[in-house]
């Protein structure tokens, strides 16, 4: 009998920790819970943000409607955050991959939100599975995000290799008691 309920305790822990390990890879590889949006780099020349500007919001199908004058984004003086709402939004229509954010290599992921003001840039999290805005744009928190992505790393680095050392002790234990 208690060689039965080691097995059973070994499966009922051996089977969660594995899902759980695989939502952990999909979290890390960007597939679940992580906050991202498509940014002009700082350091990009003004005339390739222009040209990959000017592909988003013609071609690349952008909604550029808030960049324009009048809108909430709208701020002629600054290319690098009219350009960075015209990649995301292409970002979010185009399959949240980093090859929808590349833009001649004018643009990079972030996770710190570049909404200001009333300009407000949805999230990756914004976006159902076919491709759609689900949710408003409206920033929520107490105000920018920022990056919290060091809990994944705590994570790692701490409770897998204690579950493992644990699921060692009760392997070694079943075992032993064969």
């Amino acid at each position: 009998m208690d060689k039965r309920f080691n097995i059973f305790f070994f499966l009922v822990l051996t089977l969660p920790l594995l899902a759980a390990g695989a939502s952990v890879s999909k979290a890390q590889a960007g597939v679940v819970g992580t906050e991202l949006w498509c940014v002009a780099k700082n350091n990009a020349e003004d005339a390739a943000l222009q040209t990959a500007l000017s592909w988003a919001c013609g071609p690349g199908a952008a909604d550029c409607s808030p960049i324009q004058q009048g809108g909430p984004c709208y701020d002629a003086s600054d290319i690098v955050v009219t350009a960075s709402y015209a990649f995301n939004d292409y970002y979010l229509k185009h399959g949240l991959s980093t090859d929808s954010c590349s833009f001649d290599n004018t643009a990079a992921l972030t996770s710190l939100n570049p909404s200001h003001d009333k300009c407000k840039f949805p999230s990756s999290l914004s976006v159902s599975n076919n491709g759609s805005f689900s949710g408003s744009t409206a920033a929520v928190g107490m105000g920018p995000s920022e990056d919290i992505s060091g809990c994944t790393r705590i994570a790692l680095h701490w409770f897998w290799p204690l579950i493992t050392g644990h699921m060692l002790v009760v392997l070694s234990r079943i075992i032993l008691e064969r």
